[in-house]
């Protein structure tokens, strides 16, 4: 497993932004019920993370869902649990911080798993944290993900990437804000 893995290879989906959806916290709090009932004290940490988690804001209609376990690399701790719960393992990248992605079936959740202690759990939560707080902000991001989704994205990850440069720019404003800059 050193090698980071799309497992199922590469899916074209098309990235459709729609309007912020009211139920998605309460998507979210069910899930996270779920994941708790699954992982119990595995579960360091379970986060509504991501622009679904931040009203208002338009989003593709994919939950994400932050989980901190103590140590993402031993599977064993969650990832039977998480399977028989009903997700299904979608990305292993053991060289960017240990990540594991899983997903519902009908691709609607995916779910985050990083260790314990991971700068990229600070990242997601100080992100998501700052578009809650700056309006203007969130409205630039908005205007950014709607351009970008107007374009013809071989996979998701490539629409990802390209938001890159302005999540970088938010996540840095986000970290000057909490005075970690």
């Amino acid at each position: 497993m050193s090698d980071d893995c799309l497992i199922g290879g590469t899916e074209k989906r098309d990235i459709v932004i729609v309007d912020y959806d009211p139920r998605w916290p309460s998507k979210f709090a069910r899930h996270s019920e779920i994941i708790g009932q699954a992982l119990r004290e595995s579960a360091l940490s379970v986060q509504h993370v991501g622009s679904t988690a931040v009203p208002g804001l338009a989003a593709k209609p994919i939950v994400d869902i932050l989980i901190v376990v103590e140590d993402s690399s031993d599977e064993s701790a969650y990832l039977p649990a998480l399977a028989a719960a009903g997700y299904v393992l979608r990305i292993r990248e053991p060289k960017w911080h240990e990540h594991r992605m899983l997903r519902t079936p009908e691709l609607d959740v995916h779910i985050h798993v990083f260790s314990r202690g991971r700068v990229e759990v600070d990242r997601l939560l100080a992100f998501r944290n700052w578009l809650r707080r700056c309006a203007e902000d969130r409205a630039l991001y908005e205007s950014v993900k709607r351009k970008l989704a107007q374009q013809d994205w071989s996979t998701m990850n490539a629409y990802a990437d390209a938001k890159s440069e302005i999540i970088e720019q938010l996540v840095a404003r986000a970290f000057q804000a909490q005075g970690k800059l």
